[in-house]
């Protein structure tokens, strides 16, 4: 999957609220009501990211805060398939 630019990259990341990019990643911080379902959230995203083939870097930590950055490593940046995980990561977000 080709680079995006940051034209682009811009515009798409107005569709994903509190999503930014930097140092050629997308991200975000989750804050969730407690530990438990910080782990839950992170499985789910860890299902949908392995039904991908595209992995995400996690970190939790205050207990109830999950920072996600996505990239292409592969391709050196952000590409199309950062979008797609990146809306999942939403969806589930969205359901809980």
């Amino acid at each position: 999957m080709p680079l995006l630019k940051s034209m682009e990259i811009d515009s798409r990341l107005s569709g994903l609220p509190g999503w930014n990019y930097k140092d050629k990643h997308i991200g975000k911080l989750f804050e969730l009501s407690n530990f438990r379902e910080a782990l839950d959230f992170v499985f789910k995203i860890g299902e949908a990211a392995e039904n991908m083939n595209h992995h995400p870097d996690i970190f939790i930590h205050s207990w109830n805060k999950v920072k996600i950055t996505v990239s292409t490593h592969s391709e050196g940046g952000v590409t199309e398939k950062d979008f797609l995980l990146a809306k999942q990561i939403e969806r589930i977000n969205d359901e809980r």
